[in-house]
């Protein structure tokens, strides 16, 4: 199955929370790894050593298949679960999300830090907001010089996204497409031929101005 379409975050967020002395600070960020996650819970550790608990979650992948949590010493299921509830209610991927807790001296109970550690991924992931992205085709078509420039307005027209023109002879136009199949044809039948396009891989492109 092709997942064109997905949500992650339009940007680093943090969020606070506070319970009966303990306070919770949450922080959220969009990466592409499970080393770039564990890396931004590790920044946490770093930032915030004099704190107790740093529990996290991350949700990766196009179809938020890659799923992990840590309560980080917190009761089973009170603290990462809860945080991780929180991604995969909002539909982001490529997201990871820590929440940091200070111990205000007054035990909360299971449901207490069950609300929390969810009130603090929430108020993070709300600062950070979504941000649509689609996933696209990338191509490169080569055309001869005195064809380029027109070639280029018939390929932004058919709704590609032109991301590079190399000038030489041939002309190389490289762009992100939905369609590459269409875009075959399109430039086939307005190059007469003469274009070739060539499949070179697949990236996400963020759709600016279409959050979740």
């Amino acid at each position: 199955m092709t997942f064109a379409r997905s949500l992650t975050v339009a940007g680093p967020g943090t969020g606070r929370y506070e319970a009966k002395g303990s306070v919770f600070l949450g922080r959220v960020e969009r990466v592409s790894t499970e080393d770039a996650a564990r890396a931004v819970i590790d920044r946490a550790r770093r930032d915030h050593h004099d704190a107790r608990h740093h529990c996290s979650a991350f949700v990766l992948g196009p179809d938020g298949r890659i799923q992990r949590s840590n309560d980080d010493g917190e009761p089973s299921g009170t603290a990462g679960t809860p945080i991780l509830l929180v991604l995969l209610g909002a539909g982001v991927s490529d997201v990871v999300a820590v929440v940091t807790r200070w111990f205000g001296g007054t035990l909360l109970g299971a449901g207490g830090l069950v609300r929390a550690y969810t009130a603090a991924a929430q108020a993070a992931l709300a600062d950070a907001g979504t941000l649509a992205r689609e996933l696209r085709t990338l191509v490169e078509i080569s055309v001869p010089a005195a064809q380029a420039g027109k070639l280029e307005n018939t390929v932004r027209q058919a709704g590609a996204d032109v991301t590079e023109v190399r000038w030489a002879d041939p002309v190389l136009i490289a762009a992100a497409v939905l369609d590459p199949d269409g875009l075959v044809r399109v430039v086939a039948e307005a190059s007469g031929g003469v274009a070739e396009v060539a499949v070179v891989g697949q990236s996400w492109i963020d759709l600016e101005g279409a959050g979740g």
